[in-house]
């Protein structure tokens, strides 16, 4: 079976959180060049899918620019609606989340980033995803609008509703086509295709760790302390295809556990951020920093070793739409 692996970066402003309007310092964005080499060397064409402050930001701007006309990553977009103009909404937690604005301000910042990227990249970008996962019908109905022709902010098994946002504990583990006004149903005739970040189980049964999951985190039961228990004992064990939040040897494991199951589209996806400890939660200090990118280069070496084609964002959701591909069939 051909497998296809696609590796996102949500290329965003230092200040992890912070909901800053404007003056977002972005030196992360430096540090992209120390990630791109090991992507050159295997070949792999990330997607960078930018914030507006990374757009509008001269430096970061032109090293991304430089790495994209030379054809070594895709740009797409990556919309923080707290410093994405035009600036009508208070800064509050739910106004974080893109989905709950009004659809005319979702719809004029949406355009407001796409504008700046084509002006900045001279590029149209076709590729997004939501900051803070926050992906709804007038979010994906303003994409359409605007030409996008893939989504990557469906993170399935998870939901963002105790934080304000959508709710994608039922959302599918592998790319699909969706109309806009339907995010998390397939239509073969959607004008949109959704390509996940890759999170799964490390079991067999995707369908009945889900339903556990769930039925522990809706009867409100201490589900921390249950949910790391069956995690510890190896019996629901719910990953990302990610270094920043799941071991070298866990992703493999995710890997192996989506090819059984006919899911051949791999995405793996952390923060610019990442690149400099300190930044956020998942790298605090230059150890960290050492594993992180080891982990991407060993990564990446299993899947050339093992003949995964790699592909940009766009170019996954075109293989997806193109075919000729087998519709997955679950596997228990």
């Amino acid at each position: 079976m051909l497998a296809y692996f696609v590796i996102t970066i949500d290329t965003e402003e230092d200040d992890w959180e912070s909901w800053q309007r404007t003056e977002s310092s972005v030196e992360n964005v430096q540090q992209l060049s120390v990630v791109q080499q090991i992507f050159d060397r295997f070949g792999a064409i990330p997607t960078y899918l930018i914030t507006y402050p990374v757009a509008v930001e001269n430096s970061s701007s032109q090293l991304l620019k430089k790495i994209s006309e030379r054809g070594g990553c895709e740009i797409g977009a990556h919309c923080h609606p707290w410093n994405t103009p035009p600036f009508e909404e208070a800064i509050t937690n739910r106004n974080t989340m893109i989905c709950n604005l009004s659809r005319e301000l979702q719809y004029r910042k949406l355009e407001k980033l796409h504008e700046i990227i084509v002006d900045r990249f001279g590029i149209t970008p076709t590729s997004f995803r939501a900051g803070r996962w926050a992906l709804g019908p007038g979010v994906a109905t303003s994409l359409d609008r605007l030409g996008y022709h893939v989504d990557s902010s469906v993170t399935p098994y998870f939901s963002w509703t105790n934080l304000g946002g959508p709710d994608f504990s039922k959302g599918l583990p592998f790319p699909y086509r969706f109309m806009p006004d339907d995010i998390l149903s397939e239509d073969p005739q959607g004008s949109l295709s959704e390509l996940p970040p890759s999170i799964g189980f490390l079991q067999k049964d995707f369908d009945r760790c889900a339903s556990t999951r769930r039925w522990i985190i809706e009867r409100k039961l201490p589900q921390f302390h249950f949910l790391g228990l069956l995690d510890r004992f190896r019996m629901l064990n719910l990953r990302w295809l990610s270094p920043e939040l799941t071991s070298l040897k866990d992703m493999v494991l995710l890997i192996k556990r989506f090819l059984s199951k006919g899911y051949s589209f791999l995405n793996l996806m952390f923060h610019s951020s990442s690149l400099v400890p300190g930044k956020n939660p998942f790298v605090r200090n230059e150890e960290d920093l050492r594993l992180f990118l080891n982990k991407i280069q060993t990564l990446l070496a299993f899947a050339a070793e093992n003949n995964f084609t790699f592909l940009s964002l766009t170019a996954a959701g075109q293989t997806y739409q193109n075919g000729p591909l087998v519709k997955p069939v679950p596997k228990k």
